[in-house]
């Protein structure tokens, strides 16, 4: 679900009771389209996140301190200019849109007191971060709207700020039971799209939560209620209203019981998931907090991580090629004994060809079958021969030769399959430079050059404890599995690993003790959570004690052999363990 105006004007009274009347303190810019506020409030310092990513825009209260760019872009330097000590005197959201006006006083460069206004505007790929004067011009914008893109609205400095007019909707806020009845259900369409397409800032799914509590299908068409049901109709909505007129909010995530992921969330009760688990909590940010933070560090990692990806795609199919070529040569040499034999028949029956011959059939003396040699007439028996045991030779050479270069091969694919595999659950920029050092060292990508300083630390395994109190580590990629198997572990700690695919090496720490079943079972499910396998319903796992796993000399990072094992089957999932350190 996207933020929606019942959920905005949710977050704006939140944002009220802990922003008005607080000092900025602190303005970064840590992502391209995302703003990091720290705002000094009568409770200490609150944090203010804003993302106008187009693929996931949203703004909630945070904990969390992101790394900001050492060179700060030029939109953060302009408000750090103008409001970086600015009071915030208001925050409005306008009418029911996915917008909000943050209202900041500040002293200009004369000392005398001005306003400046910060518009941030979620509104899917229209989403925006727009900072104006105090006559609403534009002064600067995260994000710049010509007209080539958008002939409704441009957004640029000099341009005068306004949000274009939603055609045909009101604030549902403001409806009376009147104008509901005698224009919304009049509509020539369902009940459900009438809601939506005549009030701002309703949802599919409020749509669908006013139809249910009032017992009515969304799907029925508005021509087809009786007054009953638009009575039914009107109660049920004009409720839910007067809970958002009142700021009377029950902030709430709805989860699939099955496999514990997020399905919904709303700051109002959403009875039509009946059958479902709900989470509450305290505030909308945390709802928020839960529901996007982990899709939004998963996008931007995405991004970011787009230039490894392209390298080791393209990687892994040539490997796939050449592979593929390796073993189809290989393939041509294995008639290599059969020209052998050609050559042993005719030094034993040659003398029976005669000079022009084209073929000899002979008996083949290891089988005792007839055996038709071809021949070049132009040569005697003897020379044939030598012509085909110099053609056994060479094949014999080419396919010692391709078997090295095949395992070659195979070690190459594995390695970037690997590779590919950690890119896969890297959560961080740490996680990445690891990544791109491993590619570095095994010569997939140039090394840089000069003395640049390595900016980014050395990332750690996760490290989880489970529901039995076990802690258990995770390698994010081959040199944290080689280190965690090798380094970290010892005899007795349990070691899984996903059969056949790749994956993490996940350690549990025995610390002399016997473990419980159940932390067999949640180590196997990390195991298949952090591989390539986390999409799958099941997922096959080895495991068994870290001192029968064995490193093969000369094998790369992250490598392992075993030969002894137990496996089960385990759900991916997180559900069980909690996670105490990712760095």
């Amino acid at each position: 679900m996207a933020l929606d105006g019942i959920s905005i004007h949710a977050l704006v009274h939140e944002f009220n009771e802990t922003f008005l009347n607080g000092k900025i303190n602190k303005i970064s810019q840590p992502e391209k389209e995302e703003l990091l506020i720290t705002i000094n409030t009568q409770n200490g310092n609150k944090r203010l996140l804003i993302s106008a990513n187009a693929s996931l825009p949203f703004m909630y209260i945070t904990d969390e301190n992101k790394t900001a760019p050492a060179q700060a872009p030029g939109f953060c330097m302009l408000l750090r200019k103008h409001i970086g000590a600015g009071r915030i005197i208001e925050i409005f959201q306008m009418g029911m849109e996915r917008a909000v006006r943050f209202k900041i006083q500040h002293l200009n460069e004369m000392g005398d007191i001005t306003y400046k206004y910060l518009y941030i505007e979620i509104m899917g790929k229209h989403s925006n971060i727009i900072f104006c004067n105090e006559d609403n011009m534009i002064l600067d914008s995260i994000k710049h709207i010509p007209s080539s893109v958008s002939s409704v609205r441009e957004v640029l400095p000099g341009r005068d700020y306004f949000i274009p007019t939603q055609e045909g909707k009101t604030n549902p806020l403001e409806s009376s039971e009147d104008s509901f009845k005698n224009t919304v259900l009049k509509r020539s369409e369902s009940v459900f799209r009438a809601l939506m397409s005549s009030y701002i800032g309703i949802s599919p799914t409020i749509a669908n939560e006013i139809c249910f509590r009032a017992g009515i299908d969304s799907d029925a068409s508005c021509a087809s209620l009786f007054d009953e049901h638009k009575d039914k109709l009107w109660n049920s909505f004009t409720g839910l209203m007067d809970d958002i007129r009142n700021d009377n909010y029950s902030y709430n995530i709805i989860v699939d019981g099955a496999n514990g992921k997020p399905i919904e969330y709303a700051p109002v009760n959403l009875t039509m998931y009946q059958d479902m688990e709900v989470k509450s909590f305290q505030t909308m940010s945390e709802v928020l907090i839960e529901f996007y933070a982990k899709r939004n560090q998963y996008t931007n990692i995405r991004q970011k991580s787009s230039d490894l990806r392209k390298i080791i795609t393209n990687h892994i199919e040539r490997a796939s090629k050449k592979l593929d070529l390796q073993l189809k040569q290989q393939k041509d040499t294995e008639k290599r004994d059969k020209y052998k034999i050609y050559g042993e028949m005719l030094h034993t029956y040659g003398y029976e060809a005669k000079p022009k011959d084209k073929s000899i059939t002979v008996i083949n003396y290891y089988d005792n079958k007839e055996l038709t040699i071809p021949l070049d007439p132009d040569l005697t028996a003897t020379e044939n021969a030598k012509k085909y045991f110099d053609k056994y030779a060479k094949l014999k050479r080419t396919a010692e030769a391709l078997n090295i270069y095949i395992e070659q091969s195979k070690q190459e694919l594995e390695l970037l399959q690997s590779i590919e595999a950690a890119l896969n659950i890297a959560e961080n920029e740490n996680d990445l430079a690891e990544i791109r050092r491993e590619l570095s060292d095994h010569g997939f990508i140039k090394k840089h050059s000069g003395n640049k300083k390595e900016k980014l630390k050395k990332s750690k395994p996760l490290h989880f404890v489970d529901d039995n109190g076990f802690d258990i580590y995770v390698g994010k990629n081959n040199y944290q599995n080689d280190e965690l198997t090798f380094k970290f572990a010892t005899g007795n700690d349990w070691w899984f690993h996903t059969k056949k695919i790749h994956g993490s090496h996940v350690i549990v720490k025995a610390n002399g003790k016997e473990l419980p079943d159940s932390t067999y079972e949640y180590a196997a499910e990390l195991a298949a959570y952090y591989s390539s396998g986390r999409d799958s319903q099941k997922v096959e796992i080895d495991y068994l004690q870290k001192k029968n796993v064995k490193k093969p000399a000369s094998a790369v990072a992250g490598f392992v052999v075993y030969y002894t094992n137990y496996s089960l089957m385990a759900t991916p999932t997180l559900e069980h363990v909690k996670l105490i350190s990712q760095e």
